[in-house]
């Protein structure tokens, strides 16, 4: 018997015939695909992962080492958005800031890992707001030692987050099986 594929947006069959040993290729095709799907999101995540677990492990009383390289951005961020806006932004405490951190870090990457677009989107908030403070290199001219590293880290994060931006876009536009079933066919009168 012959098998055709039925496109997923339209009412008529394609045309395309498919024979079992091609399904069967397309099938192991798939499995290989996923997994190195996993692993490419497991290996970015860890990125991550591992920096929210050392975040937690040096948290201590105070928020840690994060939190005493925060705390300067923090205020400058503070004091620049302040300015700009014409308006008295409330004072955060460093270490709940370092807190979300840690929890935006860890919570996004693990469920990354899992393929949940949930976590892309968390990771991707983490970058977006995050990455201008951290890597404040545009408070220091191009010959100041602080410039060429804190340019180089926001360009990593921003490729970073190009990178999630092409994994929730690939993730919104693949088909799900939910959205591939076949419509009955109407039965005749």
């Amino acid at each position: 018997t012959r098998n055709y594929y039925f496109s997923p947006k339209k009412k008529i069959p394609s045309l395309t015939y498919v024979d079992k040993s091609t399904r069967e290729l397309d099938l192991e095709q798939q499995r290989e695909m996923g997994f190195f799907s996993f692993l490419g999101r497991v290996l970015f995540a860890s990125l991550f992962i591992l920096s929210a677990w050392q975040m937690f492990n040096d948290f201590g009383v105070d928020g840690g080492p994060a939190a005493t390289e925060l705390a300067p951005k923090l205020h400058l961020a503070k004091s620049h958005l302040s300015s700009r806006l014409g308006v008295t932004l409330p004072s955060v405490e460093v270490k709940q800031v370092v807190a979300a951190i840690v929890a935006l870090k860890g919570v996004g990457g693990l469920l990354f890992v899992i393929g949940n677009i949930f976590g892309a989107y968390l990771l991707a908030f983490y970058l977006a707001v995050f990455s201008p403070i951290l890597y404040d290199f545009y408070n220091y001219g191009p010959e100041e030692r602080h410039f060429s590293p804190l340019l180089t880290e926001f360009l990593q994060s921003v490729a970073l987050f190009g990178a999630l931006l092409f994994f929730i876009g690939m993730k919104n536009s693949t088909p799900t099986k939910r959205n591939l079933k076949r419509t009955p066919k109407p039965k005749a009168a």
